[in-house]
Order: structure tokens, then sequence, then C-alpha cells
């Protein structure tokens, strides 16, 4: 398979079954370096298992399915390509369920993300240098949690871990990121932080990004772009602006009112008022280190 280099994502004829259950069913798909796409649909839709397809944690099924980054193939006819590993290291990945150890702390918890790119002696000793640990307090300086970097992750709220999550992947270097569900355990406060950290990552550091949502009007408030998926089949790929409610409940039927029956949202600015702007790495940190 092959693409150009301005195409993050390309997905070819990307199909997947799990038993008699059809989870992808031919989706054809390229987004763009950059890109801010919501994946939207129902409970079932196939979300989650393209989002797993596209960092190869999830092999599709059939010769012609494939998924490439930046023009290089990940996998195609479900086998994973002999470059998998580098290329999931520009992929970073982040979940509804945080996936921190609560008994670390939290910088310890974000330097996780520099792993794989360690020698397999300083993994088994968790030894870190002086450099990966500014970095990580960078990481954490970005998204508005320093002050927390030596705290147990299990004090944490919801919304701070989340976060916590966003800065492992920025620690990671990863080219695009790929959230999935990643405010639907979060209070609606935290959600519209965590949405607008997304958003700034994508619009300053021009990485790519691709959400998926049940929450309709965040899509729309969010992402330029929304790819609507229903049984495992794109049936809307266009500018919010395009998506209305009469046309999503043209799309999904009874699901609709899953989808719609969501609070409102407030402007950008009100959503992040007290969030730190990201700044220059302060001195102050040098007590971490």
């Amino acid at each position: 398979m092959s693409s150009s280099p301005s195409v993050a994502i390309a997905i070819a004829h990307a199909k997947k079954s799990f038993g008699r259950t059809q989870a992808l069913d031919g989706v054809n798909l390229q987004i763009q370096a950059g890109e801010c796409v919501g994946l939207l649909g129902a409970s079932g839709s196939g979300k989650s298992t393209l989002l797993r397809s596209i960092c190869g944690l999830e092999l599709l099924d059939g010769k012609d399915s494939a998924v490439a980054l930046f023009g290089q193939t990940l996998q195609t006819g479900g086998v994973l390509s002999r470059d998998v590993r580098t290329l999931r290291r520009q992929t970073g990945i982040i979940f509804q369920q945080f996936n921190l150890v609560g008994r670390m702390g939290l910088l310890s918890n974000v330097l996780s993300g520099l792993l794989p790119h360690m020698p397999l002696w300083r993994v088994l000793s968790g030894t870190f240098t002086h450099a990966q640990k500014l970095r990580a307090l960078q990481a954490l300086d970005s998204v508005g949690l320093a002050d927390y970097a030596l705290q147990r992750a299990s004090t944490l709220s919801g919304g701070q871990q989340q976060r916590a999550a966003v800065a492992r992947a920025l620690l990671q270097g990863a080219r695009i990121l790929l959230a999935d569900e990643p405010v639907a355990s979060l209070d609606p406060e935290s959600a519209r932080r965590v949405m607008y950290l997304l958003k700034q990552l994508n619009q300053q550091n021009g990485m790519t990004l691709v959400v998926s949502l049940h929450n309709v009007a965040m899509a729309r408030q969010y992402c330029s772009r929304i790819v609507a998926l229903r049984a495992g089949a794109v049936v809307f790929d266009g500018p919010p602006v395009d998506l209305t409610d009469t046309h999503l409940r043209d799309l999904y039927g009874s699901h609709s009112d899953e989808l719609l029956l969501e609070e409102g949202h407030v402007p950008l600015r009100s959503a992040h008022r007290d969030m730190p702007v990201p700044a220059e790495f302060p001195t102050v940190f040098s007590f971490y280190l």
C-alpha cells in the first residue's frame, strides 16, 4: 500500500469481524497530516476497532485490508509490517480508562512513555536520565500538571489523569494521537478541558488528531472534520456544519437520541480559562530532578 507522506493515515478496504459481528465493513479513509477528525457513531459502530487497527493493536481481515502511516505500511492483509515498532512510536493512543499506575507518581507514569525508545537494560532498571525527566516535566507543564509531578496518580481527578495520559503521549514524540472516548467518563467541565487541550495540540503542534466521541456537540465544536460510522461502514465524512440533526436522525435512526442527548457546549475561551498556558520550562522544576 502506498500513499503520500502528507497523508498521515491511509486506510483501505478495512474489514474486521468478531464471530458473526462485522465490526468494520470495507472502510476507506485518508486523513491528512495535521487534521483534527472526530470519529462519531453509536455504541458498536466500529469506532474503537478502527482506532485500534490504525495503531496495529487490531489485525484486519482480508487480503485487501491495509493501513499506512505517513506513506509507510503498518499492516496489510492481516499481517503487521516489519517496521511496526517504529511506526507505533509515532502514534500515541489514549483511552477512556486513563491506563495510569495509581500507586506511582505522575512523573513516573509520564516517563513510561519513553520505554519503547529505551534499551532493555534501562527498561528493566527503570533508570531515566536527567534530560528525560526534564522532558517529562515539560510535558506535564504543557497540560497544566507540573505542580502534581510527585503526586500519586490515584489521588488525582479523572480529568487530571486523562491530561497526564496526554502528556505521556507527548513525551513519546507521537505525530498522531488517537483518542478513544477520552471524555466519556469525565464530568462536563473536565471533558471540555481535555478536549480543549487536544485541540491545542492539534493547532499549535501540528499533531494529527483522531478522537472518537459520543457527544455530537463536542465533535462539532472541536473537530474540523467528522467521520461517522454505522455498522462498521462510513456513512458521513465532511465538515461539522454539514452534519445536521436531521442528517444524524436519517443516519442513525433511534440511535440519534443517544448522540444528541448531551449537554450544551461553551465557547473555547471560557472552557479553558483556568488552565495554565504552556510556558518555557521554569527553573523551579529543578527540584524534581
